[in-house]
């Protein structure tokens, strides 16, 4: 870009998420300066050698000094007292996001723990792998990936737009809803479907007539997607779950419902009950593959520049998957 579109980004935890914003700023000139920000001295050192940000800090409130536009990239439990921590040190006039896939528990925990005097914006950039740590980011996670942003009620329209340009700049499509709306949405999409796969995951592990290494070793393409999804990280999905728990709940009585119709065909053996529900759901697949969300090329044919973070069985390509809706791992 000709102008950054920041003087100053602080990112509060450099972890997949994190680290791929950093390479963003970086590599496509979104800011003069990028100040990181994690509690682990070891993440940190190592942030710095892979030149992620022009400063380091392990005390979040230096990184948020003169800060623009300050993003949390931490689990959802840990952004409350993380705007504890900064929102004294926070510039007026300083848009304050996030990236956490449950966005009401965000608004809650955040709000009263920052100052008047700045634009409050949460966002979920849908993107991500089951990898996680600064080594796992690479600039092209964003692209033709969608972006979600939960404005606060009053925020300035002015401050959403420089939030939703800065997106925009990484490659992702950008969308506005409320918080209420995009926890409803991400229950179905994302967070029922992790659910099942640790419970699918865990199921197979538990069976007494089945031993692991038979699980591993006959694992047909269905089931080594299930154990790549149950691979995330288990922190950050746990204060998913916690966070979101009506909306999951309410998703998951309505499977129930649907698992329990699929029961009945499979017993009664009817078979067009069976057939019309798979020839819907292959149109799904086809729909959401011509929209651009999703390709037949491993990791929705990006490549990783770190093969060496890739470590996959059966991946010698180095490009693994995503996981369905691209849940990443934006902690520390």
């Amino acid at each position: 870009m000709s102008e950054p579109l920041f003087n100053k980004v602080a990112l509060i935890g450099i972890g997949l998420i994190g680290s791929s914003i950093a390479l963003n700023i970086r590599e496509r000139g979104l800011a003069r300066e990028t100040a990181i920000a994690t509690r682990r001295p070891e993440t940190l050192k190592r942030a710095e050698e892979l030149k992620l940000g022009t400063s380091y800090h392990l005390d979040p409130a230096e990184a948020v000094a003169d800060a623009d536009l300050v993003i949390l990239c931490l689990p959802v439990g840990s952004c409350g007292a993380a705007a504890a921590t900064i929102g004294p040190h926070l510039k007026p006039g300083a848009i304050v996001s996030d990236v956490g896939s449950v966005k009401a528990a965000v608004v809650t925990a955040m709000q009263p723990h920052l100052p008047g005097n700045v634009h409050f914006v949460p966002g979920h950039p849908i993107a991500g792998t089951e990898q996680s740590g600064p080594d796992a980011g690479f600039a092209e996670l964003f692209e033709n990936r969608w972006t979600i942003l939960t404005p606060i009620e009053g925020t300035d329209p002015e401050a959403t737009d420089r939030l939703v340009r800065f997106w925009k700049a990484t490659g992702a499509m950008v969308e506005t809803m409320t918080a209420e709306h995009h926890d409803l949405v991400l229950a179905i999409v994302s967070h029922v479907p992790h659910l099942i796969a640790y419970n699918i995951v865990g199921t197979a592990a538990d069976l007494e007539t089945v031993t692991q290494s038979e699980v591993i070793k006959f694992s047909a393409s269905g089931f080594r997607d299930f154990t790549r999804i149950a691979a995330s990280d288990p922190t950050m999905w746990r204060d998913i779950f916690l966070n979101n728990r009506e909306a999951v709940l309410e998703m998951l009585a309505r499977f129930s419902e649907d698992l329990a119709s699929l029961q009945r065909a499979i017993r009664w053996a009817d078979g067009d009950s069976l057939f019309d529900l798979f020839t819907r759901t292959r149109a799904i697949r086809r729909s959401i593959v011509e929209a651009g969300q999703d390709t037949q090329e491993a990791n929705f044919g990006r490549l990783k520049p770190r093969k060496d973070a890739w470590n996959e069985p059966g991946n010698e390509a180095g490009t693994p998957a995503t996981t369905p809706a691209g849940e990443g791992v934006p902690g520390e």
